[in-house]
Order: C-alpha cells, then sequence, then structure tokens
C-alpha cells in the first residue's frame, strides 16, 4: 500500500507521524536547586569547561554548592539529555544512560527531560538536519553564538508511534556502540604508538637482533639544506600542518594567502622535508614534515627544509617517525632564541637547526624500527577508515528513519 506523506520544513514524513514542540513532549530545565543554600552541600558541575569539544564528552567536577555560580542549579538525573547552548559546544548533545546523584549543570547547558516520548529517538533526532535547520532560526548573537534555552522549548519533532520510536533508536544506538567501540580501538592503538615511538626511536628498547651503541650526529651530516627556488613557476603551493602535514593553502585557509608570484619560493620535492617554526596546539616547539602526497610543492622560505645526504645510509622513513614524535624539542628548546615567538613563529635560525644532534643506529635497524612504525600507522589508518564508513553509514540511516522513508517492523502488542 502506497504510504501517505505529509510536508515537515523541507521533507515529508508518513501521514501518521505527529509534529510535536519540545514542550509538548519534554520538560526543559524543570528540576532546580532554588531552595537548597547549605553551605556544606557538595554536587557534581557540569560546566563548558568540562567538556571535551570534539565528541562531548563530559568530565564533572566535584565542588561545594556555594562555589558554583549563582545561577548552576539546573538538576541533572539519570534519561537526561544534555544540550549544549553556547559556544565551543554549540549543539553538543548528551544522553545521561548511567545513574547520577548530586549532579547540577550551568547556564551553558539546556537540560531535556522526555516524558511523552522515547528519550533515547528524542537524542537521536538532535542529530538530524530537521534540528540544525531549526537550530540556527535561533541562534542570537555573532561573536558569541548562542541559542536561549526557553528557546528549545520551540522545537518541533516529527514523532512515529512509541513502538516504532524504540526500534529506530535502537537501530540507531547499535551503530553508535560500534563507532564508539572502533574510536576507543583507535585510542588504545595510537597509544601503543606513542609507547613504541618513545621507546623504539630512542634505544630505551631495541627490536630482536639488534645492538651496539647509537651514534649521535650534526643534522648536518645526515641533511642537506634545501633551497631551490620555484624557477618552474609550480603552482602547488602548501603549508605544513601540525596535525595534518602538508596541506594545500586553498584548502586550509579556504583561500591562497601566497603571492602570485612564487619564484622566490622554496620547490620541495617528495620525500624531503620542511620545518615549520610555528608553534601549536601539541607542537609548542614547531613541526617537522615530509612531503608524500605531492611529486613536488612550494612552500614559504621562512620553513627550513632539508633532505637525507645519502639514503643508503640513512632511512628517510625513521625520521619521519622521529620527527613525528617531537624528539626535537629538548634541542630546539636550546637555540629558540629569547623573544622569538613574536607573531607566532620561533627565532630558529637554519645554523642553529642544523647544528641539533641527533642519535641515530645503523641502517638496517632505522629500517627496521620504521616498518614496526609505519604498521602501526597502517592499523591505526584502518581503523579511522573503518570509524568513518560507520558515520557514514549512520548518517544514511538517520535520513531515510528519521523521516519514514524507510519504516521499521514493531511488536505493538
Amino acid at each position: 500500500m502506497k504510504q501517505n506523506f505529509k510536508s515537515f520544513y523541507n521533507t515529508t514524513i508518513p501521514f501518521d507521524w505527529e509534529i510535536k514542540h519540545f514542550e509538548d513532549i519534554s520538560s526543559i530545565d524543570k528540576n532546580s536547586l532554588n531552595g537548597k543554600t547549605a553551605k556544606d552541600y557538595e554536587f557534581d558541575y557540569i560546566s563548558l569547561s568540562d567538556v571535551d569539544s570534539d565528541d562531548f564528552k563530559i568530565e564533572t567536577t566535584r565542588q561545594k554548592f556555594c562555589s558554583a555560580p549563582s545561577r548552576a542549579r539546573r538538576i541533572v538525573q539519570k534519561g537526561d539529555i544534555l544540550m549544549s547552548t553556547v559556544r565551543p559546544n554549540l549543539q553538543g548533545f548528551s544522553l545521561i544512560k548511567n545513574d547520577v546523584k548530586d549532579l547540577i549543570a550551568s547556564t551553558g547547558f539546556a537540560v531535556i527531560t522526555a516524558n511523552k516520548c522515547s528519550n533515547e529517538y528524542l537524542f537521536q533526532y538532535l542529530f538530524s538536519s530537521g534540528i540544525q535547520r531549526q537550530f540556527y532560526q535561533l541562534l542570537v548573537g555573532s561573536n558569541y553564538p548562542a541559542i536561549n534555552s526557553s528557546d528549545v522549548r520551540k522545537l518541533k519533532i516529527s514523532l512515529p508511534p512509541l513502538p516504532e520510536q524504540h526500534a529506530i533508536a535502537r537501530v540507531l544506538s547499535t551503530w553508535d556502540e560500534a563507532i564508539q567501540k572502533t574510536e576507543k580501538l583507535i585510542a588504545q592503538k595510537e597509544l601503543r604508538k606513542k609507547w613504541l615511538m618513545q621507546n623504539l626511536l630512542t634505544g630505551k628498547k631495541r627490536l630482536k637482533g639488534f645492538s651496539g651503541e647509537w651514534k649521535e650526529k650534526s643534522m648536518s651530516n645526515v641533511f642537506d639544506r634545501v633551497t631551490r627556488k620555484n624557477t618552474e613557476g609550480n603552482k602547488t603551493v602548501v603549508t605544513i600542518s601540525a596535525q595534518r602535514g602538508f596541506v594545500r593553502q586553498t584548502d586550509f585557509f579556504n583561500k591562497n594567502i601566497a603571492s602570485e608570484i612564487t619564484d622566490n619560493y622554496f620547490l620541495v620535492e617528495k620525500g624531503e622535508f620542511c620545518y615549520n617554526k610555528s608553534y601549536s596546539n601539541g607542537y609548542p616547539w614547531g613541526a617537522t614534515k615530509r612531503l608524500n602526497d605531492f611529486d613536488k610543492a612550494v612552500v614559504t622560505t621562512l620553513y627550513i627544509c632539508f633532505g637525507v645526504k645519502d639514503e643508503r645510509k640513512t632511512n628517510p622513513e625513521f625520521f619521519e617517525q622521529y620527527f613525528g614524535a617531537n624528539l626535537l624539542d629538548k634541542g630546539l628548546t636550546k637555540i629558540a632564541h629569547e623573544g622569538g615567538r613574536a607573531h607566532g613563529l620561533l627565532n630558529v635560525t637554519p645554523s642553529d637547526f642544523f647544528s641539533l644532534k641527533v642519535a641515530i643506529p645503523s641502517y638496517e635497524e632505522q629500517t627496521a624500527i620504521a616498518k614496526v612504525l609505519q604498521t602501526a600507522d597502517k592499523e591505526i589508518s584502518l581503523l579511522k577508515t573503518k570509524a568513518e564508513k560507520l558515520r557514514e553509514q549512520k548518517k544514511g540511516l538517520m535520513q531515510v528513519l528519521l523521516t519514514g522513508k524507510k519504516r521499521l517492523k514493531t511488536n505493538l502488542k
């Protein structure tokens, strides 16, 4: 039988689904601590600073009631949904699944208590495109955009029959669990890789079959500085991101910030390295990256570029891992001159940079270490690809399940 549909924002929903405001199916900030004034009353307090902005994980702070901001009186209970209403976690959501006691949230959150629908369905629906469109219609402020907690009541939701709400929530929760499990594996693999780097790249741990002292050499004895100019007019202008490596400027900044004439820029070839003396989060002494994704690329002359002198004696893949572990930082702290952080740049000269000492094993051990770490990288990369595919799958499921384009069988008894 053909399904009858009705309009709801920019999509359609089944005719038997209801359209409700949040205030019709839930309570917003219904419980407060306004009557509690005892100075010795303790609670777990959630503020925006307790939230991980990447995945909205929440860490609470135990403190005395009298030390909390005067407006922080919103009680949070099991089954409630926390919605962040201000930057930097705007539109972050968390479902409180475990038992909690004496937990209150700051004014940066709306506490949603579902009472006429499935709380898990409501939680999943918060990530839908329909909510996103409504959310941004309610934003106030430009420098610090926020949504008033009272306006959360005005949000609309499309509701299938309760058994179908539960069924949809179960399916989407299954994908959430798979994503979380994969992310947990990624975190474990990344910790293991970090341990391997700290130990194998410093000689604290040796791979089976290798012994003997590592030799300390100056960077100038291992690498040649690269100062070739872009006389061929190469247009692949890149910047070095501490997290992403070499990235086209147009992708990183959403515009090309290089001058139109790049003849005086450095031309770097695949396999060579560049040191970006700009400090960033996690890289206080700058980052050194190897060019892997382009045959040639153009970089600013502010970078210190270099390549291996003799690949029969020095494995560049070993040093790609070495620099990735920030093992130059100890030396960089000694050569970065006072006042060198002006304009976000460390004052590191090429001569000082190439005077830095590095301890390296034999070529054979370098190669063996690089292979172990590359295997770890591959494992992490495969897991990240899996997690991304799961997210895409869930996104596709949301598009059909939360709009009723695909209906799930339910037991109505």
